[in-house]
């Protein structure tokens, strides 16, 4: 029975997170969420397989998808950077650092920012275009993460991530009275448009020790809602469940040559039907990965492939990762990754 002594706590999650679920469904989903870039994907390494990252992680990455697998981290310290080349010169990166402190668990500090590039500024104007230039301006979005986990036996682990999250929108000039530029009683005023917010990521993960079956949850930016103007709106919150598997491991026990990873998961937004994901992970002798994956009810999003390259000098391991997401009528987007640990 001391091998299921962690089954209570998993199933109370459980409990939790679907209880949280079910709550919002008596919303009606207006498409409201504000702050998406939260939800970028984050890592070739996960990208690759189909968006596969609650339970497959083992380095710093993990704290992006489910922060319970950072306490599964194989290296006393780790480090990922990871860059997206999007849609519409929209770019994003995103570093991260972790440290092990034995039984302690392990914490990381992470940073996810975003290149939308810049922009023409404009406002009504008495003239025949009815507006006129003004400055160019950049919106900035980002956010700064605290997370920390605990592996608390050789099956389970949770972990919890505190962020912090901004969006600029740069400044408006907005009409305060009057309502058309021939309107002598028009004022007008330039306005900032800024808001931050605090979220919490919670998650949890369950390794069955057979055949590399595991399991894992997760709730995403748990937050207040944010107010820019009249309207207020709430960060993507979203509970997302996985499995996997190692098939091979059924016929070839041993790993070193072959190793074959499945697994799917569901995603529950609150302002979105439920998306799915699938993906599969071939690693041949511990050194060269190959991926595909295929991401289910998004608008564009489909199939995903990527590769991996694993390889130790002087007793630190390095990682290159790639991966190409068909993007429907966009251009395909490309992530690259590059950690290290030792």
């Amino acid at each position: 029975m001391k091998k299921y002594r962690y089954l209570p706590w998993i199933l109370a999650l459980l409990t939790v997170l679907f209880w949280i679920d079910t709550s919002q469904a008596g919303f009606v989903k207006k498409g409201q969420v504000g702050f998406r870039f939260l939800e970028n994907p984050v890592s070739a390494e996960a990208i690759g397989r189909g968006g596969l990252g609650l339970i497959t992680f083992r380095n710093s990455n993990a704290v992006f998808w489910n922060p319970a697998g950072l306490g599964w981290m194989e290296g006393k310290y780790d480090f990922n950077a990871n860059y997206t080349k999007g849609i519409a010169d929209i770019n994003y990166n995103s570093f991260v650092g972790a440290a092990h402190f034995g039984k302690f668990g392990v914490v990381a500090i992470d940073l996810l920012s975003m290149d939308y590039g810049e922009f023409q500024g404009t406002r009504r104007a008495n003239n025949d275009q009815g507006f006129e230039d003004t400055d160019t301006f950049s919106p900035t979005a980002y956010s700064v993460g605290l997370t920390y986990s605990q592996k608390v036996s050789d099956r389970f682990s949770y972990g919890v991530r505190v962020k912090y999250a901004v969006q600029d929108l740069n400044s408006a000039w907005v009409g305060l009275n009057g309502t058309d530029v021939d309107d002598s009683n028009l004022v007008m005023k330039q306005r900032n448009y800024s808001a931050y917010e605090p979220a919490i990521d919670i998650g949890t993960a369950y390794d069955f020790l057979k055949n590399g079956i595991r399991f894992g949850a997760v709730i995403q930016n748990f937050s207040r809602e944010v107010r820019y103007e009249r309207e207020k709106f709430p960060l993507p919150f979203s509970v997302s469940f996985s499995i996997g598997i190692k098939p091979l491991t059924f016929f070839l026990p041993d790993e070193s040559v072959h190793s074959l990873m499945i697994g799917f998961e569901t995603n529950h937004p609150r302002d979105y039907r439920e998306k799915i994901r699938i993906g599969a992970e071939y690693m041949f002798q511990n050194l060269l990965i190959l991926r595909t994956g295929y991401m289910a009810n998004y608008d564009e999003r489909g199939w995903t492939f990527g590769l991996g390259i694993r390889q130790a000098f002087s007793g630190v391991k390095y990682r290159v990762d790639y991966a190409y997401q068909d993007f429907g009528i966009f251009q395909g987007v490309h992530t690259f990754t590059i950690g290290l640990s030792r």
